[in-house]
C-alpha cells in the first residue's frame, strides 16, 4: 500500500510538471535567441535571453559578447533586432543587460520576491513546447548584492542557457546558468532582478568586463555620472569612440554645456577652430552657470593662443581669453577666475599686472606652493631676484619638515635661483633635501648641478664626490672629466688632475679642455715643457684662456 501511495504521488507531480501554465503563450513572446559577431561578421556565440523592458531592454549571458563587435536578437516572431548598446555586465555570474533597436518590446514581469525553497518553477524556452521543464527549488543562496542564486531540481534541456525561470504567477525569478555538465539532475539560475539591476555608471568606461566587448556602451542616465564618463573617456577611448560618446551626451542632455565644451576640446586638437567656437558659444548659451561657461571658453582660447600659435585664428586672441575670464568673475567673483586672468597676463608678458593678481590670491583658497611659484616667475621676468627668492621661500614654507615628495620641484627651483644669486651654500642645502626626496630618480645631471653649487660654496670635497658620482653614472662625458680636472687643479691635486685630464683627452681629442687642464697641472708640478706644449695645443683648438697661461708659465 505504501509503495502504491508513492507511485501515485510521483505520477501527480509528473502531471503537474508537464502541464502547460496559462501564462506560457504570452510569456514566450518575450524570449529570444542572441547571436554575436566579430568585426568581419564571423559568428562568435549564440545563447538565449528575454526582454525586461518595453524600450528594448533585455538580459542574457555575457560570455557571447566577449570580443564581439555586433549582435542581434531573433525574437519569437523570427524578427532580427540589432543590439544597440550595452547597459551593464557581470562576468562572475555571466550576465549582461543591453538594449535592442526596437520601438516597443514585450517584457516579462520580474518577481518582486525571491522564490522560496520547495516552490515549483518552470523553465520557459525560446520556442513554446508541450512539456515545459519544471522543478522545485532545492536551495536559495544570497550573492553579494543581496539577490538570490537558485539550485533547482531539474534537468536543463540542451540550448536553454539564459532562458527565464518562471514562478506559478508567470513572473520571471531567474536567468538560467550554463550547466556544469549535461543531463545533470540539478540546474542553477541567478536572480532576474539582479540581472535587470545592472547599470552603466561614470566609471564603467574602465570596467574590464565591459571593455572586453566592442559593442557600444550606453551613456549613464544620471547627468553627473554621464559627465564623469566624458571626463574619463578622454584618456580611455579612441577618438572615434570618444566623439560618439560626446554626441550621445549632447543628444541626451542638449541643454547641458559639458557636451559642447568637451566637443570643442576635441575640435581644438583637430584645429577645427570655427566648430570649437560655435560649440563654446552654444555652451555659454545653454549653461545655467554662465560664469563656468565663460571660464571654460577662456581656457580653451588660452590653450589655442599659447600652444597652437603656428595656426592663427583671427577671431581669437589672448585679449579675448582675458575678456572671457573677466566676464566669469563679473558674474560670480571667484579666486579661480582671477587666477585665470593672471595666467593670461603672464602669457601677454604683462608681468607686473600678473604678479599683482597672484599676490591678491595669497589669502584665498588657492593659496599653495604652485601659486607662490607662479608669482615668483613674474618676479624673475621683471629681474627682481630678491622678490623671486622671497616668493620661493614662501613656496617652500607651505611644506613642513620632513618634506614630502611634492616639495621636490620647488626645492630644485629655489636652488637654481640661489645659485644664480651666488648663494651657493643655501642652494646646496636645497639640493641635499631634493636628493633625499628623489633618491631613486636623481641622475648625472643632478650631481653635476650640485657639484657646481658646491664649487661656488667652496665645499670642495663634496664637489669632488659629486663629480665622481656624475662620471660613474655617465662615464663617457668629457665635460665631467674636464670639470673634475679643473677642480683638482684648483685644490692642488696635480697628479690626480693629470690623470683625469689625460682621460678627458682620450675621450675628446678635438676639445681644448683636456689639454688646458693637463698643461696647467704639469706646469704647476714643474713639468713646464710638457705643460706648455699642451697649453699650446689648447690655444690651437681655440681656448681663449691659453694665451694668458702660456705667458704666465713661460
Amino acid at each position: 500500500m505504501k509503495r502504491l501511495y508513492i507511485i501515485i504521488i510521483g505520477v501527480l507531480l509528473a502531471m503537474t510538471a508537464n502541464s502547460q501554465p496559462s501564462w506560457t503563450k504570452k510569456a514566450t513572446k518575450s524570449v529570444f535567441t542572441l547571436k554575436t559577431f566579430s568585426a568581419d561578421g564571423t559568428l562568435i556565440g549564440s545563447t538565449n535571453g528575454f526582454f525586461t523592458g518595453e524600450q528594448g531592454e533585455a538580459v542574457s549571458s555575457f560570455s557571447p559578447f566577449k570580443g564581439a563587435s555586433s549582435a542581434v536578437v531573433i525574437d519569437a516572431q523570427g524578427k532580427e533586432l540589432p543590439v544597440a548598446c550595452m547597459l551593464g555586465a557581470n562576468e562572475t555570474y555571466d550576465v549582461a543587460k543591453f538594449r535592442v533597436a526596437a520601438k516597443k518590446t514585450v517584457p516579462l514581469t520580474i518577481a518582486a520576491a525571491d522564490a522560496a525553497e520547495g516552490s515549483q518553477l518552470w523553465l520557459l524556452p525560446y520556442r513554446e513546447t508541450k512539456q515545459m521543464p519544471a522543478g522545485t527549488v532545492r536551495k536559495t543562496e544570497t550573492i553579494n548584492t543581496g539577490d538570490a542564486y537558485y539550485t533547482v531540481a531539474m534537468t536543463m534541456p540542451e540550448g536553454t542557457t539564459s532562458c527565464p525561470l518562471m514562478n506559478e504567477a508567470g513572473e520571471v525569478v531567474g536567468l538560467m546558468q550554463q550547466p556544469y555538465r549535461q543531463n545533470d539532475s540539478l540546474s542553477y539560475a541567478v536572480s532576474a532582478r539582479f540581472a535587470d539591476s545592472l547599470r552603466i555608471n561614470g566609471l564603467s568606461i574602465n570596467d574590464a568586463t565591459l571593455r572586453s566587448t566592442k559593442i557600444k556602451k550606453d551613456l549613464p542616465a544620471d547627468h553627473s555620472q554621464a559627465v564623469l564618463s566624458l571626463y574619463i573617456g578622454q584618456n580611455s577611448l579612441d577618438s572615434a569612440q570618444y566623439l560618439q560618446l560626446i554626441d550621445d551626451f549632447i543628444s541626451r542632455f542638449p541643454n547641458s554645456p559639458e557636451g559642447y565644451t568637451y566637443r570643442a576640446q576635441t575640435e581644438l586638437v583637430d584645429k577645427k577652430f570655427d566648430a570649437a567656437a560655435r560649440d563654446m558659444e552654444q555652451a555659454v548659451s545653454v549653461a545655467d552657470a554662465k560664469d563656468e561657461a565663460h571660464f571654460n571658453y577662456s581656457k580653451l582660447i588660452y590653450q589655442k593662443e599659447v600652444y597652437l600659435t603656428q595656426d592663427p585664428y583671427e577671431p581669437w586672441s589672448l585679449d579675448m581669453a582675458l575678456s572671457e575670464a573677466r566676464e566669469a568673475e563679473k558674474l560670480n567673483p571667484q579666486a579661480i577666475y582671477r587666477h585665470q586672468q593672471a595666467t593670461i597676463l603672464y602669457a601677454q608678458k604683462k608681468y607686473a599686472e600678473a604678479a599683482d593678481i597672484y599676490a591678491s590670491l595669497f589669502g584665498s583658497e588657492l593659496r599653495s606652493a604652485e601659486l607662490f611659484y607662479e608669482a615668483s616667475r613674474c618676479k624673475a621676468a621683471l629681474n627682481d631676484t630678491l622678490g623671486q627668492i622671497a616668493l620661493l621661500d614662501s613656496c617652500v614654507a607651505t611644506f613642513s619638515l620632513p618634506y614630502l615628495k611634492e616639495a621636490a620641484p620647488y626645492l630644485l627651483a629655489r636652488a637654481q635661483v640661489l645659485m644664480d644669486a651666488d648663494q651657493n651654500r643655501k642652494a646646496v642645502n636645497d639640493l641635499n633635501e631634493y636628493a633625499k626626496l628623489m633618491a631613486t630618480t636623481v641622475n648625472d645631471r643632478f650631481y653635476y648641478l650640485r657639484f657646481q653649487a658646491e664649487v661656488g660654496g667652496r665645499l670642495f670635497q663634496q664637489a669632488l664626490d659629486d663629480i665622481d658620482q656624475a662620471i660613474k653614472m655617465n662615464p663617457q662625458s668629457d665635460l665631467y672629466h674636464a670639470e673634475k680636472a679643473s677642480l683638482q687643479v684648483r685644490v692642488g691635486l696635480y697628479d690626480e688632475a693629470i690623470a683625469t685630464a689625460t682621460e678627458c683627452i682620450k675621450m675628446a681629442p678635438d676639445h681644448s679642455d683636456g689639454y688646458l687642464f693637463l698643461g696647467i697641472a704639469q706646469c704647476q708640478k714643474g713639468l713646464k715643457a710638457e705643460g706648455l706644449k699642451n697649453l699650446q695645443k689648447a690655444r690651437e683648438l681655440g681656448d681663449s684662456q691659453a694665451d694668458a697661461l702660456i705667458e704666465k708659465f713661460n
